[in-house]
């Protein structure tokens, strides 16, 4: 229940929005069985991917075929194991799965309480080059490089930058203090969520206080800044779609 009667941080608007863990509602997903679906970011606010939150409880599953679309699967918390095209891979926290369009997929025999996040959208072909196939990693096996050349300010790429990949996920990660070095305003899209720490976050001409759990949605070309505040370092993960043509 919120704090105050008819309050909420939960702002939507035309070219950004953020939503917060006590504004979520949960929706009846397909192909998800026993859990806890909650849809954060979807074409219904404007945006051209979806974000969901999957919580597992008892029995849960996650079963279907992705056709056209590909999904990043990333484990917030917990464990499964993600059946992809027939092969298992065992998945825990800070796990990551991408998995490909055209593709069988069975995440199951999660422990209770396990949350995966998952950014889905339409892939995009490129002349010339291949679809991707399932990669599977881990956070742990990505190395955190400065960002631009600040040291307090670490970024990990999870999947290859390559142009056969139609998107990327990253994860950012800033010491107490550290900031983006600039105003960034690019055609790229965002749906992030923040995984740990706090601090403010510039949304178009709006800055708003943000914690572990807060979802952002940014449409191309909003202008965006982040700052850590508090004494640990705060981090999110982040998607966005790259290696196409600006015109489709």
């Amino acid at each position: 229940m919120n704090e105050l009667f008819g309050h909420t941080r939960d702002v939507v608007k035309e070219r950004y929005a953020l939503r917060t863990p006590a504004g979520f509602v949960p929706s009846c997903l397909p192909g998800w069985r026993n859990c806890v679906g909650i849809v954060q970011i979807s074409p219904g606010m404007g945006a051209d991917f979806s974000q969901l939150l999957i919580t597992f409880q008892k029995n849960s599953e996650g079963r279907g075929n992705t056709g056209r679309n590909e999904y990043v699967v990333y484990v917030l918390e917990g464990k499964c194991v993600a059946t992809l095209n027939e092969k298992k891979h065992s998945l825990v926290t800070g796990s990551y799965a991408f998995v490909p369009p055209n593709c069988d997929f069975l995440f199951s025999q999660g422990k209770v309480g396990t949350r995966l996040l998952i950014f889905e959208k339409r892939f995009q072909s490129l002349d010339g080059y291949e679809t991707p196939n399932v990669l599977v990693g881990h956070e742990r096996a990505i190395k955190g490089n400065p960002f631009l050349g600040h040291e307090e300010a670490r970024l990990q790429v999870l999947l290859p930058d390559h142009p056969s990949f139609d998107l990327a996920v990253n994860i950012f990660t800033y010491d107490p203090g550290a900031t983006l070095p600039f105003v960034e305003t690019h055609i790229m899209e965002h749906g992030l969520v923040m995984l740990k720490g706090q601090g403010v976050y510039r949304l178009d001409a709006d800055y708003h206080p943000v914690q572990a759990g807060d979802v952002i949605w940014m449409a191309p070309y909003c202008p965006q800044w982040f700052v850590a505040m508090g004494t640990t370092t705060a981090s999110y993960i982040y998607y966005k779609d790259v290696n196409r043509p600006a015109l489709p």
